[in-house]
């Protein structure tokens, strides 16, 4: 029997948007899908609060741990998976994310950045990219969480 969407829940998750002093964002390359490029984001853990499971996500996921948060969205961002993902994807246990997004000024170097040396590296490599290109290179069922995203914190993109 087929897995229904309607059947099954989002999963709690959180994105952050880490832009340096150029106003450029954060993207890394999916290890799972050459090309595709995104922002990094992940769950949240039982108990945890949306603002630690970003710096701890941000951090497992890319090695950047000097940032400032400059933004937040306080309400969630929902994105379904596609027919064709729904049962597979996500462990098979959700219809897409639910998500809460942080915005963070990067105070670091580039060098500090890493995203090979992490446990469970989730990017193959990672670039300092516009809104636009960031947007054009994500996946497609993510477009349009990308324009919120970006729409909310045009401000800190803009100066």
């Amino acid at each position: 029997m087929a897995v229904s969407a309607d059947d099954l829940p989002y999963r709690d998750c959180v994105g952050m948007m880490v832009v340096n002093n150029d106003r450029l964002i954060f993207a890394g390359e999916r290890n799972a899908l050459a090309g595709s490029w995104q922002m990094p984001q992940g769950g949240i853990d039982n108990g945890e609060e949306a603002s630690a499971a970003a710096l701890r996500e941000l951090e497992e996921e890319t090695g950047i741990l000097a940032v400032t948060e400059i933004g937040r969205i306080d309400r969630w961002l929902h994105y379904d998976l596609p027919a064709d993902l729904i049962g597979k994807a996500l462990k098979g246990r959700y219809r897409g994310q639910r998500q809460r997004w942080f915005a963070y000024r990067f105070d670091g170097q580039d060098s500090d950045i890493n995203v090979i040396g992490v446990d469970h590296p989730e990017f193959t490599s990672w670039r300092w990219m516009k809104p636009e290109a960031l947007e054009a290179s994500v996946i497609g069922f993510k477009h349009h969480i990308y324009r919120d995203v970006f729409e909310e914190f045009r401000p800190l993109l803009e100066g």
